[in-house]
């Protein structure tokens, strides 16, 4: 059995102050709904990718928050794995229909960031890290400023290079109207903004955004009533997981579980690396993208930097990746991430991205990451 993609909905990315989560959630389940065609009583169960509701609002039964303001009677879950939330949503619906027991799947990801203030994001964040991390007073750009100095010092990447990912994903989310940056920037802008955590600065960094992306997910019995631009599928769809403490790695320069993942989605889909068109990677700092390229297998070890620098990734290139504006320039609302990669393929296989469209595109992958890489969700679509 295949899985397909039947509807999508997805919110502006951003700084929404007059919207709430539920706003949100609603705004991209109906829209989902809608581009279904399916009606809303025949959804059999609902699952919410959320992070930090829980931490900053105080509702942690999100499930039937949201199929009560639906106005439908359905089983419903909230599924949290830090920044792989949305991500492991969409796994564990998937897991729902191949056993049977759901044929229609309503998936939401939705995180509300910017009403709270920046420091009890960052207390919330840290829940994805582990008890010693956080005794240390790590923060995520410290943690993922260990990896990015383990890979420079390495493999002799530079900073030029971590900045041509930043400035790569700015120039995709401009061509992107719900993105939370949709304006490009240039390669002296990253190297002199503000230090964050060295050699990351403020412009190696996704921002606090709020927003959230929905699908329907249904079982492929008979898709001869839809338009052949129309059929996508999900035919891979795999989670791996690693240690949550970086000091207990045998490699900071590497995901493992990323390349576990990735491995089994991909042999599932009976595709290889070489197959994949498009890519959206979880480039939560720039490092991430540059190790994303070579734990998929993009490119060799140590080569990430350079692979992007020369345009690989970049519409037009060999590979587009991010063609959303990633992370770093279309916004990172946590739970909603793995869920908008899974939605920015889907309207790029059904050809509809307008001017960041890749030409001939027929089969992408998602890589979305919970923490420093504990969890690893790998998905696989084609049409």
């Amino acid at each position: 059995m295949r899985i397909k993609v039947a509807g999508i909905g997805l919110t502006k990315f951003g700084e929404l102050w007059d919207k709430s989560l539920l706003d949100l959630a609603l705004e991209a389940s109906y829209e989902a709904i809608e581009d279904s065609g399916i009606d809303k009583n025949k959804i059999d169960a609902v699952f919410v990718g959320n992070m930090l509701i829980g931490k900053i609002a105080g509702q942690d039964h999100l499930g039937p928050v949201i199929t009560s303001s639906l106005g439908i009677n359905c089983a419903s879950f909230r599924i949290e794995g830090a920044c792989a939330s949305g991500g492991l949503a969409i796994h564990l619906a998937i897991q729902g229909i191949l056993a049977g027991t759901y044929k229609n799947v309503l998936v939401v990801g939705a995180e509300k960031m910017t009403d709270a203030p920046s420091h009890q994001i960052t207390w919330a964040l840290m829940g994805a890290s582990s008890s010693r991390e956080r005794k240390a007073g790590l923060t995520f750009p410290a943690l993922y400023a260990l990896m990015t100095q383990a890979h420079m010092q390495k493999y002799g990447t530079t900073r030029k290079e971590l900045a041509e990912v930043s400035v790569k994903n700015h120039y995709h989310a401009s061509l992107n109207k719900k993105a939370h940056y949709p304006f490009e920037i240039s390669i002296e802008k990253v190297l002199t903004s503000t230090s964050i955590s060295s050699p990351i600065t403020l412009f190696d960094s996704s921002p606090i955004t709020d927003g959230a992306g929905a699908v329907v997910l249904s079982a492929d019995t008979d898709s001869r009533g839809l338009p052949a631009g129309r059929q996508v599928f999900i035919t891979g769809s795999a989670v791996a997981s690693d240690t949550i403490d970086l000091a207990q790695r045998q490699s900071l320069s590497e995901l493992k579980a990323t390349q576990i993942a990735s491995k089994k989605a991909l042999e599932q889909a009976g595709a290889g690396i070489k197959d994949i068109q498009i890519a959206e990677v979880h480039d939560c700092f720039t490092i991430a993208e540059i190790m994303a390229m070579e734990d998929l297998g993009f490119c060799s070890k140590g080569t990430g930097g350079r692979f992007i620098a020369q345009g690989a990734t970049r519409l037009g290139g060999s590979c587009p990746v991010n063609t959303s504006g990633g992370l770093k320039a279309c916004g990172h609302p946590v739970g909603a991430t793995g869920v908008k990669q899974i939605i920015e393929i889907t309207t790029q296989l059904r050809k509809t991205a307008g001017a960041r469209q890749v030409k001939n595109a027929n089969i992408g992958l998602t890589q979305n990451v919970g923490g420093t890489g504990a969890t690893v969700v790998i998905h696989v679509l084609q049409t």
